[in-house]
């Protein structure tokens, strides 16, 4: 919240001081008249001392009281009045200190010649004054209200700022402990069905290739499940910024998908050691995307994963290669999602994504990421 500050305000305070005091002694000035050297010598100190007003504005209004009373002046004691009305938030002590100003300007000078003087008049003078002084310090009053007032309405905007997100958060907890709980209840029951059912396979089978192809099955579905508990532990956080994200993969978890994949894979050539980390997710995912593949649509094949670098520099990249299947593959569902999500991916990163049958029946995707993408 941005609230615009009065003028005065950002008026320098060494310039105001200066214009201050200037004034004061053009007071000063126009009403000396016949006064003797000790009048003159004491508003100057008065009209010198505003310059202290902000740090001491009590004992500054004291200074001014003499020069109020040996001369008709009003400016350098209004000025000290509001200062102190606008820093002091004891009503009693600024309605001593106006009463103070209007005896001060009220009284005869020299006081022996009080007796000499309408005593009527000098009442009316005393309580015209006291009206007169009730100004600066109303003034120094509502300066300090509007300044209360402006410091309420921020600590007001920024609790309702934190209220709003607070809000934002429970309701994103909300979002993530419904997930969670789905995520719990039905997907994690199903991949244990899974799970189970590949270890009754596992366990039944005579035959060493069914055998070995529901052991992958059930590895498979087991890990499947340790992320799964993972992910459900990080939704169920609640977001909190003391919780950590799971870790993304990188290039040093490509050989570990390589060998679990459940098929014959051979990991060939390597990759600069600069390569940037959104561009080692973009691999990794190639890569885990094109064996699932293999394993959903050719079984039986064998595929090759190789990591390459242009010679000039310029790109680096990956290429997944599978030989043609060895056995019917099952009519599994495939929304090709996952391989617009590989295009999307190297688009990102100013690169590009192909995949295509190659000629002995097999496939092949490819991934080209140029080594600059600025």
């Amino acid at each position: 919240m941005t609230t615009r500050r009065a003028w005065w305000v950002r008026v320098p305070e060494p310039v105001l001081d200066v214009v201050i005091v200037a004034i004061a002694a053009g007071d000063v000035w126009f009403n000396l008249d016949e006064g003797s050297r000790l009048a003159t010598a004491v508003a100057a100190a008065g009209c010198a001392a505003l310059v202290f007003r902000r740090r001491f504005p009590l004992t500054v209004f004291a200074c001014t009281l003499p020069a109020s009373l040996m001369l008709d002046i009003v400016f350098a004691p209004f000025a000290a009045l509001f200062t102190l009305a606008e820093r002091s938030r004891d009503r009693r002590l600024l309605v001593v200190c106006a009463v103070l100003f209007a005896l001060a300007s009220a009284a005869p000078w020299p006081l022996d010649d009080f007796s000499s003087l309408d005593h009527t008049w000098t009442l009316v003078y005393f309580f015209y004054t006291l009206a007169t002084a009730a100004a600066p310090v109303l003034l120094g009053q509502l300066v300090q209200a509007r300044r209360d007032l402006a410091r309420r309405l921020v600590e007001i905007e920024e609790a309702r700022e934190h209220e709003r997100l607070l809000h934002s958060q429970a309701v994103l907890a909300r979002e993530r402990a419904q997930l969670a709980r789905e995520m719990h209840d039905v997907v994690s029951h199903q991949v244990s069905l899974i799970a189970v059912q590949a270890g009754a396979l596992q366990v039944a089978a005579t035959e060493p290739d069914f055998k070995e192809g529901a052991r992958t099955i059930r590895s498979l579905s087991v890990d499947t499940l340790d992320e799964l508990r993972h992910m459900v532990t990080l939704l169920r956080a609640s977001g909190g910024h003391a919780t950590a994200l799971t870790p993304q993969p990188t290039l040093a978890d490509l050989r570990k998908l390589v060998t679990t994949s459940g098929i014959g894979t051979e990991l060939q050539g390597e990759l600069p050691p600069d390569v940037s980390t959104p561009a080692q997710r973009a691999v990794y995912r190639t890569v885990q995307e094109a064996l699932t593949n293999v394993r959903k649509h050719a079984p039986g094949a064998t595929a090759t994963v190789r990591l390459w670098s242009a010679d000039e520099g310029e790109a680096f990249g990956v290429t997944v290669t599978n030989t043609p299947p060895t056995r019917p593959s099952l009519p599994l569902p495939g929304s090709r999602q996952g391989l617009v999500g590989l295009k999307e991916r190297a688009e990102l990163l100013g690169g590009t994504f192909a995949s295509s049958p190659t000629s002995d029946g097999g496939y092949e995707v490819s991934l080209r990421i140029p080594a600059d993408p600025g």
